[in-house]
Order: structure tokens, then C-alpha cells, then sequence
């Protein structure tokens, strides 16, 4: 074979070589097109259930794997892996925020994604009630759905030590109020919450005061609304029921509340006040005793706040149930007198 022709054999060789590398990338990259849309059709699927719905809670600092992983573990029928490989190549994996969340059986990988990107986690709420006490706000407290329970076996001392406030006594220290968390939330972190609320609606209407209040701290006006708060059984009454325990502070009166007596009596109360009962001294006694007792008695809500510190103007003393839930007020004993002889004692 000449010279001229084994170029010529090798020339066709190469070409040939090179043609069928050019059909194999062709294959590949219709492949990988293939692949690609198959991927992305199947992010825009819905994906399949074991039930209804399945639900996760993803904790700070787990990985996308993890993530993938754990739907899988919950009832979603993928291969974690495929999801693991879209979270990443989405760009979006490490936006994914922690919190618990439900996808029924018509989300689709997209939309489990931008569920988790966005934080649409699954809510529940607990409701604390104005006038409760802190043990009743507790045992709700344990009753609240889907919350983590860290604070049961905690004293009260050790819990206001756990919300960041030691040696501060708990009564009255929350605001009552419907507080929505997402599931898997800390108990501690809706107490928190509670007496962030608390702090902030005390401070804001103590810098409403009226300028001649006996009422020394804002201290002294969460415990007087929380005197009211349990006084209260009209919500009408609740301005001039301020006004009659300011003016009795102001003269140095005592409060003579009964509220205040139960509460002292704690759970050895039951149901019935008694004489002897307003005539034992402790230090919430505000028969025994003149001035504030040494802590709230309950959760006063936002008008009892500012009952204590912006009372109604009257010139009232006393007051007395009317039986309907309304009270009676009056500026003097003997009008007192004939009040409680009308409504308490049937007009004897």
C-alpha cells in the first residue's frame, strides 16, 4: 500500500471515529433532555401517601437528606434519594425552615418544597383566660395539642428561672390571651411569649397613669388589676371597681377583698368563706391587712391593666354584688349598708 493511501485509510478512521462520537454525545444529550424532563415533569406530580396526609417536623439543623429521608419514613412513597436530588439541585435546600408540616396526597414535590422554603407550618393554639391563676394556666398549658412538654416536672421557681426571669414569682406574670404555635413548639417558648405580652401591655398602660395615682410601680398596678380582674363580674362595673380600691388606697382603707382571702387560703379552700377565714391573717388578707398583697392573685386581662391605672372618677367606697352579676356602689358605710341589706340579704 503506498504512502498516499494508508493517509487516506487512517483519514477514514478518524472520521469514522469522531462521527461515532458525535452520535454518542447526541444519544447522551438526548438522554440527559429525556431525563430532565422526566425530572420535571415528576417535581409538578402528586406525590403518593400511605394515608390521607402525612405530617413532619423538622428540627434546626437537619440536612436536606435528612429531610428527604424523613418524609419518606412519614408515608410518602418516594425514593428519598430523587427528593434529596431535587431539594438540592433547586437551590432552595438550605432556605428550607424548620417546623412541622402536613402535605396531603395532591401536593407535589414543588409544592412540598416551597411548603417548607415558605414556613407554612402546621398551627395549633392554646387560650389563657383572664382572672385564671397560674396553676389553672398550667394545667391548660398541659392540655395544648402537639406541645413539648418541658417544663411539667418544673417547680414554679425553676420555670420563671427557665423564662428568664429567677426569683420572680409567677402568679400574674402572663398575659392572658390565644397564642398560635406550630406543632412541636417548646412550652417554654409560649410562656415566653405569654410574658413578653404580659411585660409589654403593663408598661404601655402604666405610661397612661393618671398623674395622682397612689400606685407607686407598675408592680403595684399589675397586682391591683389583678384584684379587679376577679372582682369584676360586669365588664361595665370594671372602671369604677378600680375607682373604689384606688380611693381606699389613697385614705389607706382597707382593701377588704375577698379574692384576695381565697386566693391566700390556696387549695384548702372550698367553695365556702367563711368568718374565720376573713379573720385569719396571711399576708393576703386584705382584711388584716392595709395596702397590696405581695403578688397578684391571677392573669388580669388588658381593661383590668387599665382599670388600675385610668379608674373611672368616682367618689365610691364600697360595693356590693346585685346578684345579676352587677354591683353596687357607694360613697358612704351607711349607704353600703343598705345596699348589702337589699341584694345580700334580701331586703331584711
Amino acid at each position: 500500500m503506498t504512502r498516499s493511501a494508508t493517509r487516506q485509510l487512517q483519514g477514514f478512521e478518524q472520521g469514522g471515529v469522531v462521527r461515532a462520537l458525535l452520535v454518542l454525545l447526541l444519544l447522551a444529550a438526548l438522554a440527559l433532555a429525556g431525563a430532565a424532563a422526566l425530572a420535571w415533569r415528576w417535581v409538578d406530580q402528586p406525590l403518593t401517601l400511605t394515608g390521607d396526609s402525612a405530617e413532619l417536623s423538622v428540627e434546626p439543623g437537619e440536612t436536606s437528606r435528612d429531610i428527604a429521608q424523613g418524609w419518606a419514613n412519614a408515608g410518602v412513597q418516594v425514593d428519598p434519594r430523587m427528593l434529596y436530588q431535587y431539594f438540592r439541585w433547586s437551590g432552595l435546600a438550605k432556605k428550607i425552615r424548620a417546623g412541622s408540616y402536613e402535605v396531603a396526597s395532591s401536593t407535589t414535590p414543588r409544592q412540598l418544597l416551597d411548603k417548607m422554603v415558605q414556613g407554612a407550618t402546621v398551627m395549633e393554639q392554646v387560650r389563657f383566660i383572664d382572672g385564671w391563676t397560674f396553676r389553672q394556666m398550667r394545667a391548660e398549658l398541659a392540655k395544648a395539642p402537639h406541645l413539648k412538654q418541658t417544663t411539667a416536672s418544673l417547680s414554679e421557681a425553676e420555670l420563671m428561672a427557665a423564662v428568664g426571669q429567677p426569683g420572680v414569682p409567677a402568679e400574674g406574670r402572663f398575659f392572658p390571651d390565644t397564642y398560635v404555635y406550630s406543632r412541636g413548639v417548646s412550652d417554654i417558648t409560649v410562656l415566653k411569649r405569654a410574658h413578653d405580652m404580659l411585660q409589654q401591655r403593663l408598661q404601655a398602660v402604666w405610661s397612661e397613669r393618671n398623674p395622682d395615682t397612689p400606685l407607686k410601680t407598675p408592680e403595684e398596678a399589675l397586682i391591683l388589676a389583678s384584684i379587679i380582674e376577679k372582682e369584676t363580674g360586669s365588664k361595665a362595673d370594671r372602671g369604677l371597681v378600680g375607682g373604689v380600691f384606688i380611693n381606699r388606697l389613697r385614705i389607706g382603707m382597707r382593701l377588704q377583698t375577698d379574692p384576695t382571702v381565697i386566693y391566700g387560703l390556696g387549695e384548702s379552700f372550698d367553695g365556702n368563706l367563711r368568718r374565720r377565714d376573713l379573720e385569719a391573717d396571711t399576708p393576703y388578707n386584705s382584711y388584716t391587712r392595709a395596702g397590696l398583697p405581695p403578688t397578684p392573685i391571677a392573669l388580669p386581662g388588658q381593661a383590668s391593666l387599665l382599670a388600675a391605672v385610668k379608674p373611672e372618677p368616682t367618689r365610691a367606697l364600697y360595693f356590693v354584688a346585685r346578684g345579676d352579676g352587677s354591683s353596687a356602689f357607694s360613697e358612704t358605710l351607711a349607704e353600703h349598708n343598705r345596699a348589702v341589706n337589699k341584694f345580700q340579704r334580701g331586703g331584711r
